[in-house]
């Protein structure tokens, strides 16, 4: 069995890092502390094709697996863990 995560998983895994790391851990705590619902930082994750995860892709959605659902999830959460609990 290959463990090893496949190209497009390692993209969308790099995508999901970078934009957690610029877009998100820095106002993690702001967000936490202030009860805010970040809104604009949510659009611009659906904007990345992090919304819709599940949604086949022939309807609207990203079309994807649980396995890659739950790398965007992990470093989406490892950004903000509040927000990166919502289901995209």
């Amino acid at each position: 069995m290959d463990f090893n995560l496949s190209d497009d998983q390692r993209a969308f895994r790099d995508a999901a890092r970078g934009f957690a790391t610029s877009e998100m851990a820095p106002h993690a705590a702001d967000w936490d502390e202030n009860k805010v619902f970040p809104e604009a930082a949510l659009r611009q994750a659906a904007a990345l094709g992090f919304a819709g995860i599940y949604i086949r892709d022939d309807v609207g959605g990203a079309g994807l697996t649980r396995l890659d659902a739950a790398i965007v999830f992990e470093e989406l959460a490892a950004g903000c863990t509040s927000s990166g609990s919502i289901n995209y």
